[in-house]
């Protein structure tokens, strides 16, 4: 294909996918406005599978469409003069969507410094890059006031705190991450105790994994695992509920479950099953009280059970249908994520199901990802586009540099994931692409 038709073969993908995308939205109202100052019902859709397959053809279509235009000075530098993160964790520090609520119709930078402490002048700039990024209206000259996006820094939403995570503890292993790869006694080593986060922090004279930090920390640790709700919305991982045939099955096991950031909603959905959610003791203590209140009806018709696991270790209670691991396996190395699997198949029944739910890293390389597809149902962006969507897919690749800073762990290629859980004696069944995120079953091989 010559260079201006992939060009314009771009520009047809960016005007087919952003026409499907708006008539989703209009399947449940107007389409939104950047300076739309109230969420859109599909903004908390359980099944987005189908918008997110939009975005991700338009975002890859128009990042590819720019690099190839923009000259490659322009493109190198916009990858790294990005200070988004540090002025979101000054918005979310400082509540300052909160603030804004009782200003529908803006704030003025005088008065929101007053109000945080910060000086005007600063905070101006701060926020109209925020502004200017789509978070926040500037609706008059330094007045701003809260848009449909700005709100996902509300106190309440599980999101802000993934937000915190990211800028702060993650971006304390950005920081270093050079001088992890250039120290002869770590370079090549894998070991969680010294992943770039905990490097940054061991300087303080903390030992042990960042799951151990947390362990010490209890606002960490209810902030994390609150975190974890916030995936439901970021990946749309509560696809799952609707795309995987839950009614079929009467148990299932939330392998490392936290306080229910998938059970909770399955309970809601799927009555027919009984739970058991295994984690920590420390988890399943703030689980309990988050059970109690958001789905007591479960508690009382025992439907659900919380059992301390520890998965190095112990084998998960054995012979139910559904083994479900939702961004587990990616939270460490080959090692550990090897016997994390070799305990869960000793405890699988001959009709067993493993579901493991994480980001699955596609090919660049198109004949590696056309061969995937036609074997295991991978579905591959069209051409011209990057075979793994490119830009599209970017948030897969951002975490799998997520899970190296905080953990030395990564997320995983397809071949990858097949090595480990064919190891482990699991086999794979099928691949479940939800758009972001995929959902690997596996069975007893």
């Amino acid at each position: 294909m010559a260079n201006k038709a992939k060009l314009e073969a771009l520009l047809t993908l960016i005007n087919t996918s952003a026409r499907d995308a708006i008539a989703l939205y209009e399947q449940y109202g107007d389409v939104p406005a950047i300076d739309q100052t109230e969420p859109h019902p599909l903004d908390d859709a359980v099944d987005q599978v189908a918008l997110k397959s939009a975005i991700r053809t338009l975002e890859g279509a128009c990042a590819q469409i720019c690099t190839t235009l923009a000259p490659p000075a322009h493109t190198a530098i916009n990858l790294v003069q990005v200070y988004d993160y540090a002025c979101m964790r000054v918005a979310a520090r400082e509540n300052i969507s909160n603030i804004l609520l009782s200003y529908p119709k803006g704030l003025h930078v005088n008065e929101l410094s007053k109000k945080i402490n910060i000086e005007p002048k600063k905070l101006a700039r701060i926020m109209r890059l925020l502004a200017t990024r789509g978070c926040y209206n500037e609706v008059d000259m330094d007045v701003f006031a809260n848009n449909r996006v700005s709100l996902i820094l509300l106190n309440e939403n599980p999101v802000r705190h993934m937000i915190l995570l990211h800028v702060e503890s993650t971006s304390m292993g950005a920081s270093v991450l050079y001088e992890t790869l250039k120290d002869p006694k770590i370079a090549y080593s894998y070991d969680p105790v010294i992943a770039p986060v905990m490097y940054a922090i061991n300087k303080n004279g903390t030992e042990g994994t960042f799951f151990d930090w947390m362990a010490r920390h209890d606002g960490q640790r209810e902030s994390y695992h609150t975190s974890m709700r916030a995936l439901n919305v970021i990946m749309g991982s509560l696809a799952v509920l609707t795309h995987f045939p839950f009614e079929k099955y009467s148990t299932v096991v939330d392998v490392g479950g936290g306080i229910g950031a998938f059970s909770l909603p399955l309970a809601k959905t799927h009555k027919n099953v009984k739970i058991t959610i295994h984690d920590l003791p420390e988890a399943l203590v703030q689980a309990r009280g988050i059970w109690a209140r958001e789905c007591p009806e479960a508690l009382a018709e025992n439907r659900v059970q919380f059992e301390e696991l520890n998965f190095f270790e112990q084998v998960p209670v054995k012979g139910k249908d559904i083994y479900y691991l939702r961004n587990i396996i990616h939270d460490w190395p080959d090692h550990e994520s090897a016997l994390i699997l070799s305990n869960l198949r000793k405890a699988l029944g001959p009709n067993s199901r493993v579901l493991i739910h994480d980001y699955v890293l596609g090919q660049l390389s198109r004949k590696q990802a056309a061969a995937e597809a036609s074997k295991l149902g991978v579905v591959v962006a069209p051409e011209p586009l990057l075979a793994n969507f490119g830009v599209g897919n970017m948030r897969a690749y951002q975490q799998d540099m997520t899970m190296w800073l905080v953990h030395n762990a990564k997320e995983r290629t397809l071949q990858d994931c097949l090595g480990l859980a064919t190891a482990a004696g699991l086999k794979l069944e099928k691949v479940w692409d939800l758009a972001e995120a995929c959902v690997l079953e596996y069975s007893a091989a």
